[in-house]
């Protein structure tokens, strides 16, 4: 009974320690209680910043007196009564009652993280579990979360509708995160909470906070005072603990923002001019001299120059010069985005991307750099000044070949990969073909799907392997990885771009676990306004079974006639037509789960469905040619005929009759220069 008795009142010990230690954060509003509860946390603070500083000097008395009170209050009115970082700062709204219903949500710790939505639990001291993977159980929710996104738009929410309870959550949320994250571990991590890419982030987004609410009586001098110290460690640790590339240009560009937002930190010159140096040389080795960050994924491209441009006008509010080669990248970045982009003002979706919107960010980049011509692709010709050149392009240290009809909004489009790997975020999809035209995808990329938890777990394989693209496929075997950099540009004989046509060859011939020697050579000719014709050569040692596959964007309605595969929407159509005399066995699949994962796209993270692969597979002897008419309309397919007239080792020469005109085109396997095009 005395066992009993005892393990009794220690269970309601324990059960009062915790109800009091989550009375203890929730009631912590002020700075005494800043002072009273957590002195080393504010003695550490103190310790960061120089007291020397213009402004401090009443901080400064204070603290020389061992008064932590008066000298925290003095801090928070400098920062309150100052004029620092006038851009951040905000006036506040008149209160009212309104609400915005997907903001309510956030007050109920309902987050969305890339398109999935979960409560985050609260644990027993009354903290949230900031550890919490969402319902998919995916450490990447957990991860992002944290990156406090949800603060940014419950502050824009704040100041649009002026309902104090975005406010009060902001604050509570803030005391809550900081208070639980203590002590600050100083070491590189990849959890939840202390890793770089969440770091960086926050660094952000706190400060838009502390300066847009900073004439608010909604966020307390606790909340205040507990980022000002916990900003100095986020600095501490994009400073010691960054990564490189993509990730680089996130944590310096946040430790450029601590540096200038609150130069008062003893080390913010020092932070200032680090990351002015590893910026710059990021850059270098970060984006090709045709405008493309190393990655080639056309999402993180984005990303990457938001960031550089984000450290540009910081160094232009700091007064610290940059190169002028950075702003000349940033510029060229920008200029990919123009020239890549679909008529629809969507971007490539490759590699880890999604499928979202460009248009507003060309938009924006042609009135920074005072360039018509952007404006005029991004409106399709509604306003601006037309290209000069165009309207197709290939970026030849990227090896990315974008065929265009024209900038309008009905405009055939497509995307042809010859280039490197990638330095991050790659799939193995070299020689891969995507298309647009009449405001309609149609072949497409499979997507990313996710990164971890049971939907990655499911589909990333097949994301990032060959099957989930446009591409040859060798016994059942998908490309290897290949270079992550290009060391030069692509050589002008795999590519041409002139008023009537394109043209872009490669050969790729390292396959996964494939008995004996295989190459894949593919050569891709646009004819401006009218079809385009693939030409696939498979050099093998040995007979194989080989599959080509088309993967079809769901919205469209696709049918088999014979060898032909088409669409059969009410407005705009695409067709595949092999040309010569190899029989297929024709295959649709659609949502497939076993044997193995096929028939499945995703345009953003965590959304997915279904979609047609159309698969062509045929029995070789041993080195073989195939090659494809695809071709577009606007409603119905029109009837052509299509022969291969001749064929050797340099090339295929092929005849396309169609409207009563007849093509016949020189396609060459790797030499730009004899390429030919006549009209009979």
């Amino acid at each position: 009974m005395k066992i009993r008795l005892l393990l009794t009142l220690l269970l309601i010990g324990s059960f009062l320690a915790n109800t009091v230690a989550q009375k203890a954060w929730l009631e912590i509003r002020t700075v005494e209680d800043m002072v009273e509860n957590y002195p080393e946390t504010i003695k550490t603070m103190f310790e960061q910043f120089d007291l020397d500083y213009p402004g401090l000097e009443k901080v400064k008395e204070a603290h020389q007196n061992g008064d932590l009170s008066t000298a925290s209050k003095e801090l928070l009115a400098y920062y309150k009564n100052g004029n620092q970082v006038p851009e951040l700062r905000r006036e506040q709204p008149a209160i009212s009652n309104r609400s915005v219903a997907s903001a309510d949500t956030i007050l109920a710790n309902v987050y969305e993280i890339q398109n999935v939505r979960g409560q985050v639990p609260v644990l027993p001291d009354g903290h949230r579990d900031w550890y919490y993977k969402g319902p998919n159980n995916d450490r990447e929710w957990a991860w992002l979360s944290n990156r406090h996104s949800q603060v940014g738009t419950l502050l824009n929410v704040y100041l649009e509708t002026g309902n104090p309870k975005y406010a009060q959550y902001i604050d509570e949320l803030l005391r809550d995160f900081i208070i639980k994250s203590m002590p600050y571990p100083a070491v590189k991590g990849s959890e939840s909470i202390w890793r770089g890419l969440e770091v960086a982030a926050r660094t952000k987004v706190w400060s838009r906070v502390f300066y847009g609410l900073i004439n608010s009586n909604y966020l307390t001098p606790a909340a205040r005072l507990l980022m000002l110290s916990s900003l100095a460690d986020h600095a501490h640790y994009n400073r010691n603990f960054h990564g490189g590339n993509n990730w680089l240009t996130m944590e310096i560009s946040a430790l450029a923002t601590v540096a200038a937002n609150f130069p008062e930190y003893k080390q913010s010159d020092a932070w200032l001019d680090y990351s002015v140096g590893a910026m710059v040389e990021s850059m270098k080795d970060q984006v090709y001299p045709d405008g493309i960050q190393t990655e080639l994924t056309s999402h993180y491209h984005n990303v990457s120059l938001a960031n550089f441009e984000l450290f540009k006008n910081i160094c232009d509010r700091a007064g610290k010069d940059l190169p002028d080669f950075f702003t000349q990248t940033i510029e060229d970045m920008y200029r990919y985005i123009a020239h890549a982009v679909r008529p629809d003002g969507f971007r490539i979706l490759n590699n880890d991307g999604d499928r979202g919107s460009d248009r507003d960010l060309i938009l924006k980049g042609a009135e920074i750099y005072n360039r018509p011509d952007w404006e005029y692709i991004a409106t399709n010709g509604a306003s601006g000044t037309k290209p000069e050149d165009g309207p197709s392009y290939f970026m030849p240290w990227a090896g990315q070949m974008i065929s265009r009809s024209g900038f309008d909004a009905q405009a055939h489009w497509s995307f042809f990969d010859i280039g490197p790997w990638g330095s991050g975020h790659q799939h193995n999809d070299k020689l891969h073909l995507s298309i647009s035209a009449f405001e309609r995808d149609f072949l497409v990329d499979a997507g990313r799907f996710a990164y971890t938890g049971e939907v990655a777990e499911k589909f990333r394989p097949y994301a990032k392997g060959s099957q989930g693209h446009n591409l040859i496929m060798i016994d059942g075997k998908g490309q290897d990885d290949g270079p992550t950099h290009a060391q030069e540009p692509v050589d002008d004989k795999h590519f041409l771009v002139t008023s009537e046509y394109d043209y872009a060859s490669d050969r790729f011939d390292s396959f996964k676990g494939l008995e004996g020697n295989a190459s894949h050579l593919r050569s891709l000719m646009y004819v401006r306004g009218e079809f385009w014709v693939v030409v696939d050569k498979v050099i093998t040692d040995r007979p194989r079974t080989i599959e080509a596959l088309w993967h079809w964007h769901p919205d469209n309605e696709v049918v088999k006639e014979g060898q032909i595969v088409k669409t059969m929407n009410t407005a705009g159509n695409l067709a595949i037509l092999p040309i010569g005399s190899t029989a297929f066995d024709i295959q649709f699949v659609k949502g497939q789960e076993s044997p193995e994962i096929q028939g499945w796209y995703s345009p953003e993270y965590n959304v997915f469905g279904s979609n047609v692969a159309s698969i062509y597979r045929a029995e070789i002897e041993g080195t073989a040619t195939i090659a494809w008419l695809i071709l577009p309309a606007s409603h119905e397919i029109p009837n052509a005929t299509t022969e291969i007239l001749a064929e050797n080792e340099e090339g295929v020469t092929i005849s396309v009759v169609m409207n009563g005109e007849k093509w016949i085109l020189e396609i060459p396997f790797l030499n730009s220069s004899e390429v030919k095009v006549k009209m009979e």
